[in-house]
Formats: C-alpha cells, sequence, structure tokens
C-alpha cells in the first residue's frame, strides 16, 4: 500500500525544473517563468545547482548541464557545438529562446484560448520573438544590435551610456540584495532569482498581453483599410483608419511587403498619408500622418508641402484657398487646424477636410 501511495505521489507531482546557482542572468530567469505559464509547470519547484547527479533528477533543466535535447528536457545553449537559433532568425538561442522556441505557441494559445495552429498564434509567437525574446538570447550570447567593426570604421560612438536602463541589466543588479525590501523578506540567493524571475516574467506577460488587445486587432483594422485605400483614391497613397490610437506602422509596411511579393516594398505600392480622428468623440477633428520612409526613420515618403508648415487656422485655410485658385483646383473645405512645422502631420476639423487635404498635397 505504502509502495502504491509513492508511486501515486510521483506520478501526480510536478516535474522538478532545474538551472545552475550562483550568478543569475535573464535569460534562464525568464526562462523558468516560462515553464511555470504552463499547467504542467505551474507549481513546479525549482533546484538551482550545478551538481549532475542533483540535475540528473530533475525533469527539466535550463542553462545549465551542457545538453540541448528536447526529448529529455534539456535547454542549455553553451556547448561549443551549439549553434541553434529561432526560425528565420540568425541570432543563436540563449534558454530563454530555447524554451520559448519549444513551449512559446503553448504559451500563448493558453493565454488567448485559441488553438495551438491558429494563425493568430503563429503572428504572435514571431511577435513575441522578434519583439522581446531576441534581445534576451543576444544580451546572453554577447550578440550586439551593430557590427561593432562596421560601426568603428564609420566612426560611430554612443553619445551616452544605456546598459543601465536595459532589462538585462536591470536584472544583473537583481542578484544583490534589494534595500528596498520590507524588513524580514528574504534576500538568499534563490529568493533573489525568484524575484528576477517574476520580474523578467511580467514584461514578457505585458508585451504579450499588449500585442493580443492592441497589436493584432490593429492588424485586422489596418489590413481592412489597406486593401480598400483605392477606393479611398484612385492612387492607392491615402489610407483611413476608423479610429485613433491604432498601432498602424508595422502593420503598413508589412502589408505593402506582401503586396509586393517581395522582401523589399514596391514603390507603386507605398502608402503616403494616414487619415484617423483624433478621438472617438462624436464630432472629432482628423489627423493628416505621413508614412515615415521606414518604421525606424522622422523622414516622411512625402511630407505635407512646404508652404503648409507651421501654418494655423485661419492662416491655414486662407493658405490653402489661396493655392487652389492658383492652380484652378476645387477649394478645400474650410477648417483646417494646422500642419507641423517639419510637415510629417496636419489636422483639419473634419474627415473631408484632411481628405482634401492629402488628395492635394499628392498634387503638389
Amino acid at each position: 500500500m505504502a509502495d502504491e501511495t509513492v508511486a501515486k505521489k510521483l506520478k501526480t507531482s510536478p516535474p522538478l525544473i532545474g538551472t545552475h546557482n550562483g550568478h543569475f542572468h535573464a535569460d534562464e530567469a525568464l526562462a523558468v517563468y516560462l515553464l511555470r505559464q504552463l499547467p504542467a509547470y505551474a507549481s513546479s519547484p525549482l533546484i538551482r545547482t550545478r551538481d549532475p547527479a542533483q540535475l540528473a533528477t530533475c525533469h527539466t533543466v535550463v542553462d545549465v548541464g551542457g545538453e540541448y535535447d528536447p526529448a529529455s528536457n534539456r535547454y542549455d545553449h553553451h556547448q561549443r557545438t551549439f549553434s541553434t537559433t529561432f526560425p528565420n532568425h540568425n541570432t543563436k538561442l540563449s534558454s530563454a529562446g530555447l524554451v520559448y522556441m519549444h513551449f512559446g505557441r503553448a504559451i500563448i494559445a493558453q493565454h488567448t484560448s485559441l488553438p495551438l495552429d491558429h494563425e493568430d498564434v503563429t503572428l504572435l509567437y514571431e511577435k513575441l520573438y522578434t519583439d522581446f525574446i531576441e534581445a534576451v538570447d543576444a544580451n546572453d550570447n554577447g550578440v550586439s544590435v551593430y557590427d561593432p567593426a562596421a560601426l568603428a570604421s564609420a566612426n560611430i560612438e554612443k553619445r551616452f551610456r544605456d546598459g543601465g536602463v536595459t532589462i538585462a541589466s536591470v536584472v544583473n543588479d537583481m542578484n544583490n540584495p534589494d534595500p528596498t525590501c520590507p524588513p524580514g523578506e528574504p534576500q538568499d540567493e534563490d529568493s533573489l532569482f525568484s524575484r528576477a524571475s517574476t520580474f523578467i516574467g511580467h514584461v514578457f506577460t505585458r508585451k504579450l498581453h499588449h500585442a493580443c488587445t492592441s497589436w493584432l486587432p490593429a492588424r485586422t483594422t489596418v489590413g481592412a483599410a489597406y486593401r480598400s485605400r483605392r477606393e479611398v483614391h484612385p492612387s492607392g497613397r491615402i489610407i483611413i483608419l476608423p479610429q485613433g490610437g491604432v498601432p498602424w506602422k508595422e502593420h503598413l509596411y508589412n502589408f505593402e511587403r506582401e503586396a509586393s511579393g517581395a522582401g523589399e516594398i514596391n514603390p507603386d505600392e507605398q502608402v503616403y498619408y494616414v487619415l484617423y480622428p483624433e478621438s472617438a468623440t462624436e464630432g472629432s477633428k482628423w489627423r493628416v500622418q505621413c508614412v515615415s520612409v521606414n518604421e525606424g526613420s522622422f523622414e516622411s515618403r512625402k511630407p505635407l508641402p512646404e508652404s503648409w508648415r507651421g501654418v494655423r487656422d485661419a492662416d491655414l485655410d486662407g493658405c490653402l484657398a489661396a493655392e487652389a485658385e492658383k492652380a484652378g483646383k476645387p477649394k478645400i473645405p474650410e477648417g483646417a487646424v494646422f500642419v507641423h512645422a517639419s510637415g510629417f502631420i496636419g489636422g483639419h476639423k473634419t474627415k473631408e477636410g484632411a481628405l482634401a487635404m492629402a488628395v492635394r498635397s499628392l498634387e503638389l
């Protein structure tokens, strides 16, 4: 009877997770958190050791042990022969990337209550790796964002040190006792690791939540606007979003690439202006925002005309009316609000006026 009880306990006990003790890093802190997001590991105990005999008792081991073998739940990346990367990426994986590569889909499917093979799960799986996990992998493997030799040859230097504001740097600092902890809070090594794992894990969860609730719905909104752009204007250079606050840039560039059928965006498929209301309030003003050359650029593909820049209200209405009369074009409805001094954005009191500004800007 006792043997049966022990056997039953072994079958029902949560799987033991192992990682190394000593100084911890962002990658294994995140790897452990990710595992615990799955029901099978939700209450898993953790042992931190480098003793092979103790690690051998663990169901799953991350960032230690010198072995990568998913079949036996071993996820180390320090072996000399290790070169695994995430699909369609070049950065060598850390323990965080390894765990995410194998369990990320399941984590996302659980968070979204979607099937594992759902298209949205695939989109989010790639999104979270690209936007968050890959940087953790790169940091742990000593991979710089830019090629140091190329930067040196171009004589480019940092203006300031930014290491203190990276997540990996904060996790590194958490190896030290926390002076902000309430009196009596444990400050031993395992407790510090637990707090670091929770910290970086919560950052991941926020990223996932934002991607699910904002980025993913925005893809649907921007996709519909992009597909119907030639109904707005025959050129296809203008899209209209039904509401403001939509994170449209990344999606727009992706839809343009898909339309081009190649890695590079076809210039003929480029959108120049995105129109949207400032708020959900009835009668809200409208914005005309120029699309930048690329997602990280401040340079617009086609900025609003020079003669409009830095002009506001009645003065802008007068400028627009005078140009229309001179060119023999239809008058833009009154109600222009402003055009930024750099020409990257403007505003009008009405949707019709904003669209008229965008169309006129195309012609100039």
